[in-house]
Parts: structure tokens; C-alpha cells; sequence
């Protein structure tokens, strides 16, 4: 098997829906027992050191709570947010309250909870 230059792995990352794209980062981290996690740097401890408020949430789960009375509007979002298939994203507004998107970033957070409530659902971005 070739190479592949970082180039070409990721247009292939780039291909990947999310959940494919998780499930290979578990798969990664099981394979090589490291984590994904960012480091944290500490903060320096003593009388000098200034009270920090609550770090800001830099990663949002976007919750659909209900389907509303446009059902199949929801569904079809859903499809095009998260790459499912019909049957899996029809399972998911059927089974309300879940999450369709987990761990991203503020304002795809909020384009994806704008877009679920244009079809008729009821969303929680947390």
C-alpha cells in the first residue's frame, strides 16, 4: 500500500460524514491508546493569580425536543444535517428528544438549531 500524503488523507477526511469521522477517531484512538482531547495549559496558582469566571463553551449538542406538526420538513433537515439515511433520520424525530449534532462549534450550533426550527421543530442548542 502507497503513502498517503497528508494532502490526500485529508480529501478523504473531507468526504467523511461526521459520524464516519468519529467513529474513526475512536477507532484511532483505540488502535494507538492516545486521546484526542486538547491540551491544557495550568494556571499558575498563588495569591497573585486572578479569579477566572467559567471558561466559554467552545462545543455545543444540538438537542431536537420535538418534530412539531411539519414532520417530514424536520426530517429532510435532519438528513442534510446529519448524512443519514431516511430510515435513521426518521428513527431520530421519532424518537424526541435527541440530540442530532453533538460537539460543534457555536455557529454551526446555531445554524443547525435556525434550520430545525424553519422546518417546525423545537430545538435546544447546549
Amino acid at each position: 500500500m502507497a503513502k498517503l500524503s497528508q494532502d490526500d488523507l485529508l480529501a478523504q477526511f473531507e468526504e467523511m460524514t461526521l459520524i464516519e469521522l468519529s467513529e474513526f477517531v475512536k477507532a484511532f484512538e483505540e488502535k494507538f491508546d492516545v486521546t484526542a482531547a486538547a491540551a491544557v495549559a495550568a494556571a499558575p496558582v498563588g495569591p497573585a493569580a486572578p479569579v477566572e469566571a467559567a471558561a466559554e463553551q467552545d462545543e455545543f449538542d444540538v438537542v431536537l425536543t420535538g418534530a412539531g406538526d411539519k414532520k417530514i420538513q424536520v426530517i429532510k433537515v435532519v438528513r442534510e444535517l446529519t448524512s443519514l439515511g431516511l430510515k435513521e433520520a426518521k428513527d431520530l424525530v421519532d424518537g424526541a428528544p435527541k440530540p442530532v449534532l453533538e460537539k460543534v462549534a457555536k455557529d454551526a450550533a446555531e445554524k443547525a438549531a435556525e434550520s430545525l426550527k424553519g422546518a417546525g421543530a423545537s430545538v435546544e442548542v447546549k
